[in-house]
């Protein structure tokens, strides 16, 4: 997985690119308790996200629950496949997602 960030003063885009699992999942959590600190806006671009599993949702439920105390996250742009993952777990109804 790549993970590509952009932030434009208090706002903060990570870009992922291949699989969020078990194999890449501790790496987002790693990088994500370094760059939250003082963002207001979080952007997840899941448009070349491939796939999501458990472990990815939890990381995305972590970064949720940091920034419902500082902010606000979303998700963009994510395939049918992740989507369907997002619906079955219920995460759609939790997560913002444009």
């Amino acid at each position: 997985m790549t993970i590509n960030k952009t932030q434009n003063g208090n706002a903060l885009t990570i870009t992922l690119e291949g699989r969020l699992d078990t194999v890449t999942a501790p790496e987002l959590e790693q990088d994500l308790k370094q760059s939250l600190k003082g963002i207001e806006n979080l952007t997840f671009d899941f448009s070349k996200v491939e796939y999501i599993s458990s472990a990815g949702l939890r990381v995305l439920l972590f970064a949720q629950k940091v920034m419902h105390g500082q902010g606000r996250m979303k998700i963009t742009h994510a395939n049918e496949i992740v989507m369907e993952v997002f619906e079955v777990t219920g995460f759609a109804d939790v997560l913002t997602i444009e």
